[in-house]
This record gives structure tokens, sequence and C-alpha cells, in this order.
């Protein structure tokens, strides 16, 4: 190492004492967000955004990826990035790891000083940033339980085994901020309105209340211990909904909570989903929401869809690959990687009317139609 950067030192410096610093990469900076909470309370236990996650994810891999020229390498690579997945499973974790933890990884695999021969994507919250004396990531640290492995970037060349995908996050250097985290007070409002509905109907779907005297009279220990054993045994459960409550001794029910009806539970619900689905950009009526439809019908709100939140993301992954890995076979030159958009059935109607318009324009000529369609080279 030490001679080959005596060899990139000028010739008239030569004969200078070399002097080197070596600095070792720092400790790494773990992620302060609960990326594990935001997969279990969001994505694992939350309906709606489990839907945006997964609909997110899929529509992004499914775009296809168009590497140029097409017998480049690196469409092989993507096409099957290693024996267990296709390029669509692949990133479709990669993508709704993006969703839920604002981070995703991929790490790409090869031999000694061999261009990348797989590709996998890694978990976010086993990952953490190892940050150089500017600041910049010059590394990674990937650990699973007592196993830990590091990844660090080649000083000389800057190309690294890891491509980290984030999203935007205005207060942290290191990693991304997940739609998750923007949604959490709404999920936690959908979950909290599941579990209390779910435990009305388990109590007879009835709100809590007391039982009281009439007279103001006070019952016994055993009294009171029978009179619990029975209600639980005869009242309680969603087995039991519906059966009436005897009561003896001048006893009354005084319900001591508010009605669904008063809380208006269905709406909050609504409103909280509605809540979650703009945090991702997902319009609701792509997830069955009620209410607040802006779109006039289905095909419209998908191709919003696809425009403001599916293409971008697809379009963003392909930009950072043909960064990350579009050099890395020198014999095959630089690889382009775009997104196919003449492939996406969900763009097909766009399609349609931009030939359309091109074909009706009678002032331009053949080839500057094909230019604006985005065809290269001139007409035959």
């Amino acid at each position: 190492m030490l001679n080959w950067l005596r060899r990139l030192a000028p010739a008239e410096t030569k004969t200078a004492r070399a002097v080197v610093a070596w600095h070792a990469p720092g400790r790494p900076v773990w992620s302060g967000r609960d990326h594990v909470a935001f997969a279990r309370e969001g994505y694992a236990r939350n309906a709606v955004a489990h839907r945006c996650v997964r609909l997110i994810a899929e529509s992004a891999a499914s775009a296809p990826l168009k590497v140029t020229p097409g017998d480049h390498p690196l469409a092989q690579l993507l096409a099957r990035p290693n024996p267990e997945q296709t390029g669509i499973e692949l990133f479709e974790a990669f993508f709704g790891h993006l969703q839920v933890a604002g981070n995703a990884y991929l790490e790409a695999a090869s031999f000694d000083e061999e261009p990348p021969h797989e590709l996998y994507a890694l978990r976010p919250d086993r990952m953490a940033v190892i940050p150089g004396v500017k600041g910049w990531p010059v590394g990674w640290e990937y650990r699973v339980d007592a196993s830990v492995r590091r990844y660090a970037r080649n000083p000389l060349t800057d190309e690294a085994p890891i491509l980290h995908l984030k999203t935007f996050h205005p207060l942290d250097d290191w990693y991304g901020q997940s739609p998750m985290e923007a949604a959490a007070c709404a999920i936690d409002i959908h979950n909290a309105g599941g579990a209390w509905n779910k435990a009305l109907i388990d109590n007879s779907a009835r709100p809590s209340g007391a039982l009281v005297f009439a007279n103001g009279g006070r019952a016994t220990e055993e009294q009171f211990a029978r009179l619990r054993a029975e209600i639980d045994a005869t009242i309680a459960g969603a087995a039991n909904a519906g059966r009436p409550m005897l009561l003896e001794g001048g006893l009354e029910w005084r319900p001591m909570s508010l009605t669904p009806s008063d809380m208006d539970f269905i709406e909050a619900r609504n409103a909280a989903a509605r809540e979650i689905a703009l945090a991702f950009g997902a319009p609701p009526m792509l997830l069955g929401i009620p209410g607040d439809n802006t779109y006039a019908n289905y095909r419209e709100a998908n191709l919003a869809f696809w425009r403001q939140v599916a293409l971008p993301l697809a379009q963003k992954a392909a930009r950072a690959l043909e960064n990350w890995l579009g050099g890395r076979w020198r014999e095959a030159g630089q690889a382009h990687v775009t997104v196919d958009l003449d492939a996406i059935p969900a763009l097909a109607a766009e399609s349609e009317a931009t030939w359309a318009r091109l074909e009706s324009a009678s002032f331009l000529t053949r080839d500057e139609k094909r230019g604006l369609a985005g065809i290269a080279g001139e007409a035959p």
C-alpha cells in the first residue's frame, strides 16, 4: 500500500521523505430512532400503514430498469442479484426498508478486487454509519447479536461496498426520516381505536359502568366476590353478548363512559387512516379509505400515485445504482441505468396521448417527433 502511494507522488518529490497520516475508522453512530418499533407497530399491526408500504414498494420495484448498453454485466446483475432472489424481489425489500425505516442498504458482494457478482438487501436496524474525521461516512457496521462486520469505503477510488439510500431528514447528518415516523401519532390513534373496538366487543359491546346500591348500602366482601365472579362468568366476553344482567338487593347499573356515537369513533379512525396515507403519499382511494377522495376515478388516483410517489422513487434508485455500480466493470465501460417508462402499464394512457399529439403536429419533421418521443437516432 505504501509503495503504491509513493508511485502516485510526482517525480521531483520522490527523493523527499514520504509522510502518510493514517486514521482508523471511528465508532459507529447508531440511529436514535427505533426502527423495530416502526416495523412492529406500523407495518405489522396497522393495516393502513402495511398497505401503504406494500403498495409503494411493490410498485416501485415493478418499474423495469433499463441498462445501457444492454449487454453490460450490470444488466445481468440487476436481473438476478443473488441465488435466492430476483431483481424485483430484491428491490421490493429495498424499497420496503426505505418506507419503514427511512434508510435502505444494498451490499455488493465480490471477491477481492473483482466487480460485484451479487447484491443483498440489509436490514436498517442492524446497520450503523461510521463517520470520518470530516463527518462524511467512511464505512458501515452491520451487527447481528454478537457478530459484527465492518464495511469500509475505498479512500482512493471512493468505491463503497454499501449503497445507502435514505429519505430527507433536516436534523440528521447520516440517516433519513421514515414516513412511518411522521405518521406515528395517527398510527397510534388507529391502533388504539382498533384495540378499543376489540375490547368493547369482548365486553359485550357495552361501555364500562358501575354497579351501585340504590339505597346507599354496602356489599360485604363475600357478596362482592360472588357478584364479580357472576359478572365474569355470565356477562363479560363476546360469547355472552346480549345476555341480560340480573340485579338484586337494590343494585343499579350506571354507565360511566361515552358511547361510540358520542366519540365519533368511526370517523376518528378514518381521519387517522387518511393521515397515514398522507404521510406516505398514497391516495386514500387506492387504499379503500372513505372520504377526501379528490380524484374523479380510480385511474386518475393511480396515475397520480405513479407520477408523484412510485416513479420518483424508482428513478432515484436507478440514478443511485448508476453512480454506485455503473463504472465497476472497466472493460465494459460506463453503464447508464434508467427507468423504462414505456414498459409501465399505468403510464400507457399518457404514452398514447403523447404519441397522438406528436402525430397531429404537422409542423414537426419525423426526426423531431422521434426526438420529442425520446427515441434516439434518425428515422430510417
